[in-house]
């Protein structure tokens, strides 16, 4: 009896496992039409302030692709992922750097896209598991498959965080500069790219002297990126994709 349970086990597992890839693929190519009302990260941060004893209120308005400013869009590409519209999902040289500094020993460096970061940021939990970085790899074939470019750099910018509860460039935007997404400045957009790798710690709006250099570098970058010549890389590279 017991040889047949195990066989009989196996094959339900494997339905609950096909059944849950075909749902979270169902899930990821909805998103490609359908606006996230918002995010695992956005979630997780509200609990954590609870437990805290310091309930935050969330700030997060969706703004479509016409209406954020394309400043913010190559600033975030030029600090985050500057192959964006190269890769699959994946910059492989960057995670072999980050892994040969990592065993180095210091400063933990990372290696994600944007597409990683959508991943995590909207699916998953904060952590370095080897359970999270496998489905994160999951939701990033998932996404770089059934989202244009564009479309994905659309998610990050409205599910980023940029401070104690402001998600997404239209809240950050206000918070930070009293301004609506569509209006912010190559200056502004700059400064609000640099405080992405540690955005509750780090001020947009009162730039540190790091901050400040950050954002220096970043603008050098924009303007070797191409600026809005980039973006039209993306458009090209959407032509390129499996289209619906």
């Amino acid at each position: 009896m017991p040889s047949r349970l195990l066989p009989r086990l196996l094959h339900r597992l494997l339905k609950l496992l096909l059944a849950a890839a075909l749902l979270s693929a169902l899930l990821v190519l909805s998103l490609r039409w359908i606006p996230p009302v918002g995010s695992a990260l956005m979630v997780e941060r509200k609990i954590e302030s609870w437990l805290d004893g310091k309930p935050i209120d969330l700030q997060r308005e969706w703004r479509p692709w016409p209406l954020i400013s394309d400043d913010l869009k190559i600033a975030v590409i030029a600090a985050e992922d500057q192959k964006f519209a190269e890769h699959w999902g994946f910059d492989v040289a960057a995670i072999r750097a980050a892994l040969k500094h990592n065993q180095q020993g210091g400063s933990v460096r990372g290696a994600s896209t944007l597409s990683q970061q959508v991943a995590k940021n909207l699916f998953l939990w904060s952590g370095r598991s080897w359970l999270r970085k496998g489905l994160e790899a999951w939701f990033t074939g998932l996404i770089e498959l059934l989202w244009p470019k564009q479309r994905i750099l659309e998610i990050y910018l409205n599910t980023a965080e940029w401070g104690d509860g402001v998600f997404g460039a239209e809240a950050a935007a206000r918070h930070h500069f009293g301004i609506g997404a569509a209006y912010l400045s190559r200056q502004q957009a700059s400064q609000l790219a640099a405080v992405l790798p540690n955005p509750r710690a780090w001020s947009a709006r009162r730039p540190s002297p790091y901050v400040q250099r950050r954002a220096k570098w970043i603008r050098q970058q924009m303007w070797q990126l191409g600026g809005s010549h980039y973006l039209k890389q993306l458009e090209q590279r959407a032509a390129w994709r499996w289209q619906l």
